[in-house]
């Protein structure tokens, strides 16, 4: 962030961070401490002339601040909403200043370019989407966790070959999200997929943050859809009717799906909502939650039908 701020003469830098990241939030600062005491920060930066101030901010929890706009808002101290572009942040962002937002991410690539050239990092990956990539892994393998590998790297050696498998033999991979809960999810005929961003557009979802959840066949789809559908209706900011009325609405019926309380034409409805919701709200959210839904629609619209025909899940 230092390089980047010199780069583009920026004074001040902020890094944004959930509250409950306590522990990430102290080495945050330490470093900061860390990089004052070695004169990275501060006045006359190795003499060169050039000034720069970096602070941690610590947000209160709300998913609305992975909008930039709406994590400005945060910043500034108001209620995290997305704005109106324009004007864009490029020219008037943090407290009305030109501002630059990016991901964390990215710009911790920036000292391993410069340091080994841009010819080694475009060698890590696929030719349009280079250099490493974070994958956060969850459910149902043997070994979760984060993995750091080279973009594009495919699901069948994520799944089977870093995180060991599936934490059930017995029980197959049913489906996967590739990059967190608004990508639509995809299946076992995707397995050899590379997880970047063409690749995954190319199958009808994204990367997006990267966090790949795995599901084996135990997985009802109904309760799946119902849980996250609850958390971006929790997660709605509020500002635009489409996401506000509209992400409780799925969750409204998502949730008689799942309790055995489904009604003749409750899957076609889910449908309906879907499409007066895509495109319709004043930020991507909206569009999240209804990408989810589709994709699952899409691949197991069976399994709905099958708690308005027969009251349960055909899972358990």
């Amino acid at each position: 962030m230092i390089i980047t701020s010199y780069a583009i003469g920026a004074t001040r830098s902020y890094i944004y961070i959930r509250g409950e990241f306590d522990f990430g939030a102290k080495r945050l600062e330490e470093a900061i401490k860390e990089a004052h005491a070695k004169g990275y920060l501060g006045k006359n930066i190795l003499g060169s002339g050039f000034e720069h101030e970096m602070y941690v901010h610590r947000g209160y929890g709300a998913y609305i601040c992975g909008e930039e706009t709406a994590l400005l808002e945060s910043i500034e101290g108001y209620r995290a909403q997305p704005r109106k572009k324009p004007p864009f942040p490029a020219l008037a962002g943090l407290y009305g200043k030109p501002t630059v937002i990016n991901n964390v991410e990215t710009l911790s690539c920036i000292p391993a370019i410069i340091e080994k050239g841009a010819e080694w990092f475009k060698k890590l990956g696929p030719e349009k989407s280079p250099g490493p990539k974070i994958y956060c892994v969850s459910g149902h393998v043997k070994k979760p966790g984060l993995y750091e590998l080279p973009m594009g790297t495919t699901a069948r050696e994520l799944i089977y070959g870093h995180c060991g498998g599936m934490l059930h033999e017995t029980r197959p991979l049913k489906a996967f999200i590739p990059g967190g809960v608004s990508a639509p999810m995809l299946t076992p005929q995707d397995i050899d997929t590379p997880l970047d961003f063409d690749s995954l557009a190319a199958k009808g979802s994204m990367l997006g943050s990267g966090a790949v959840i795995v599901m084996d066949n135990s997985t009802c789809m109904v309760k799946m859809a119902y849980i996250i559908n609850r958390f971006f209706s929790h997660e709605s900011c509020g500002k635009c009717t489409p996401c506000r009325d509209g992400t409780p609405w799925l969750t409204k019926v998502l949730r008689r799906l799942e309790h055995g309380e489904g009604r003749p034409g409750d899957v076609e409805l889910l449908e309906s909502l879907c499409t007066n919701i895509f495109g319709r709200t004043f930020c991507p959210l909206g569009d999240g939650a209804v990408m989810a839904l589709r994709g699952a629609l899409k691949h197991f619209r069976q399994e709905f039908q099958y708690h308005v025909d027969h009251k349960m899940c055909p899972v358990s």
